[in-house]
């Protein structure tokens, strides 16, 4: 006498073997890089000039995408701002104020042309003291001394050898530090697009425009706003539109090379 299995044991032997298939090809896929789909391109934003006030830290904290903060040091709210930030998720670099060519009224310890190695040291070893948890340097002004091999490559090697990158704001095209950068192998960004030459929203968006064109052009991007509530407010708007269309927002330190 032949013992017929129940209908039920089929559906259910049937059901198990389509569901091991699925967690199989589910695995795989999620631990195949090739597998995911990549971002349209990437784009990182840095806020420059933080350490006036704290008034637009809480701007700042409602946006939910990687921001590149470069504090100014020795202000009275440099280690509050950096703090506060960095404690918001964000990334944070020293802004640090070096000589123009135009005769602005220049930071405390600004870095001019006739600074040697020793007084360098000095600086940023006060510099970055006073703001917390940098992991980069840009330059804040500075035309005139990022057009100068010999304190700019100081300030690359002294980068280097803390560990830090250096973000070009590329105040003047005849800069040299991308050669230098190279040469003595630090890591090295160089800004795009400046967001806000005019404190207008409309002007920002369109800023916002030229550099999703280029991150879509050449597949990254970096934009330079300023500690400006319109600035603020625009990226708050604008980020999570360019996220939805697939570009993906990245801290400076990810693209640094």
């Amino acid at each position: 006498m032949k013992l017929r299995a129940n209908p039920l044991f089929y559906i259910a032997l049937f059901l198990f073997f389509i569901i091991s298939i699925l967690v199989v090809v589910r695995l795989f896929h999620k631990d195949t890089p090739s597998s995911r789909v990549p971002a349209k391109g990437l784009i990182a934003v840095v806020i420059d000039d933080w350490g006036y006030s704290l008034n637009n830290i809480p701007v700042a904290e409602e946006i939910k995408y990687p921001l590149t903060c470069a504090v100014l040091p020795n202000l009275k709210n440099s280690y509050a701002a950096s703090s506060r930030l960095k404690a918001s998720g964000f990334e944070i670099i020293l802004h640090l104020p070096m000589q123009p060519r135009e005769k602005y009224r220049l930071e405390k310890d600004t870095i001019t042309l006739n600074a040697d190695k020793k007084e360098l040291k000095r600086i940023l070893d006060q510099d970055l003291a006073s703001v917390a948890f940098a992991e980069g340097i840009s330059n804040h002004m500075g035309s005139l001394v990022t057009e100068d091999s010999r304190v700019s490559g100081m300030i690359l090697e002294e980068a280097k050898s803390r560990g830090l990158y250096f973000l070009d704001s590329y105040v003047t095209a005849d800069s040299v530090c991308p050669v230098l950068a190279r040469r003595i192998n630090t890591r090295f960004a160089k800004r795009d697009v400046f967001l806000d030459n005019k404190d207008d929203m409309n002007y920002i968006r369109f800023q916002v425009a030229r550099l999703e064109s280029l991150a879509e052009k050449n597949g990254k991007a970096l934009g330079i706003g300023h500690d400006r509530k319109n600035t603020l407010l625009v990226l708050k708007e604008e980020m999570p539109k360019l996220a939805k269309k697939g570009y993906k927002f990245v801290f400076v330190s990810e693209i640094a090379k």
